[in-house]
């Protein structure tokens, strides 16, 4: 879109066109290059609350100016996280999913059993590890 300091009948319309760039420099910023986080946080427990907090985590993403990956949000809605079968597959599902983060960002202040496997996943591999409060602090 490209936005004249005119407007339709040749008159000078700065308002219009301080609004108009302004959208178009919004459009452009979200198009622009994001990379990928993995959300690492609790699931099990308190689901719905772990739900929540994860959702919250990623906007922080981006908000923050990058792309979430949140396995623990997609995996259950269609696999039984109380089978243990299809827990091990969302995990590995997940470790996929890792492999194409450029960082894994952990919240909160418990670590769960879940978590300690994609942080050791995360050393293992070297890939960069970032720490967050529940309350979005960089630890």
């Amino acid at each position: 879109m490209m936005v004249g300091r005119r407007n339709s009948e040749g008159y000078p319309d700065p308002t219009t066109y301080e609004a108009l760039t302004t959208i178009e420099n919004e459009l452009k910023a979200a198009r622009a290059y994001r990379p990928i986080v993995y959300v690492c946080s609790p699931f099990s427990g308190e689901v719905a609350g772990n739900i929540e907090k994860a959702r919250r985590y990623c906007r922080f993403a981006v908000d923050e100016g990058y792309i979430p990956i949140a396995p623990h949000l997609l995996f259950p809605q269609f696999l039984n996280d109380d089978k243990q079968v299809e827990r091990e597959m969302g995990l590995h599902f997940g470790n996929v999913l890792m492999s194409h983060c450029s960082e894994v960002w952990v919240f909160g202040e418990f670590i769960s059993d879940g978590m300690a496997e994609e942080i050791k996943r995360a050393k293992r591999k070297n890939y960069l590890l970032r720490y967050f409060t529940s309350e979005l602090k960089e630890v």
